[in-house]
């Protein structure tokens, strides 16, 4: 079984606790600067930063009671997770040995994860996505295809097959997550895929230095796969009882008024240093919203308690 290593859980941003709950359900007087009306929570698994400003908590639990925003960025790919093999005789396990990377197949499935690739990871249809026609699910080795897929030519010979990665510890977090708000939005930002068009080598892979490397978890890098979104909202909808949104960050960024656009030529001249400004801004706004790179994120957005409405406008 595959372990994933360092973990970033999410931030929370919650109204003061000076805010009147009396006010609950009408909007924030525009006279108040939104600094003085919020009180910024960071979870981490980590010790806190020497240099982190005093009015912003830290803490290595998501607490109770939240009211306003819960954001979790890149969280839920590091969730540990079980990777399955799909043989003759149905989903197996896959073992690694935490030194070398080389893999064994394991025990079949248990039922409840048996139960979760039934309804979440459907088999390939035999002779598809380059799968043995004869439905044994095994292919051959492919070459990595962008950043879901990892090239594995410098690490011990996998087992070539079709994979999953059974999200069920995924799906169980984040329920967990969006239980601690009371009343707000919880906002999960990931890169993922959904039902219909699950890698059929899977997506685990791992990352030292800002670099791609094989996933041995061996406790050198960082080990992480991609999220089955579609599976993860729904589990959250059940807890929050409210209908989830689920879009690119390209679509979410640019509904919030960021296009990337070039600032006018005629600011140059007027105002070269202002010029400068917008062009930086406006090359950020670009990469975040790249739909081959970061604009790839999915916005998973889960409001909890109030009218969906002003977060699920497009």
């Amino acid at each position: 079984m595959w372990e994933l290593y360092h973990p970033t859980p999410p931030a929370a941003a919650r109204p003061s606790a000076s805010a009147d709950p009396s006010a609950a359900g009408s909007a924030p007087s525009a006279s108040v600067p939104l600094a003085s009306r919020v009180r910024l929570t960071a979870v981490e698994k980590a010790p806190r930063p020497a240099d982190l400003p005093d009015g912003i908590d830290w803490l290595d639990e998501i607490p109770d009671g939240i009211t306003g925003l819960l954001v979790a960025t890149e969280w839920l790919d590091n969730v540990p997770l079980d990777v399955t093999v799909h043989t003759a005789e149905g989903w197996r396990y896959l073992l690694v040995d935490p030194a070398t990377g080389a893999e064994t197949l394991g025990a079949p499935v248990d039922p409840a994860d048996a139960d979760w690739l039934a309804r979440w990871w459907p088999v390939p249809a035999a002779g598809s996505d380059g799968t043995d026609p004869t439905g044994s699910g095994f292919q051959a080795a492919r070459s990595a295809e962008g950043p879901s897929l990892i090239a594995r030519s410098d690490r011990p010979e996998p087992l070539t097959a079709v994979r999953a990665e059974i999200g069920r510890t995924r799906d169980e977090a984040w329920a967990d997550a969006v239980s601690h708000v009371d009343r707000g939005l919880a906002l999960a930002v990931d890169y993922g895929h959904l039902r219909d068009g699950r890698p059929v080598d899977g997506t685990l892979t791992g990352y030292r230095g800002g670099r791609q490397v094989p996933p041995v978890p061996d406790g050198s890098r960082d080990v992480t796969a991609h999220v089955a979104v579609d599976s993860v909202a729904s589990a959250g909808a059940r807890v929050a009882r409210c209908a989830y949104d689920l879009g690119s960050q390209r679509e979410a960024l640019r509904a919030l008024g960021a296009d990337g656009g070039r600032p006018p030529l005629s600011l140059a001249a007027s105002d070269p240093a202002g010029y400068v400004r917008a062009l930086a801004a406006a090359s950020a706004v670009a990469e975040l919203t790249d739909p081959a790179g970061l604009g790839g994120h999915w916005w998973l957005r889960q409001p909890v308690g109030v009218d969906p409405g002003p977060f699920m406008a497009r």
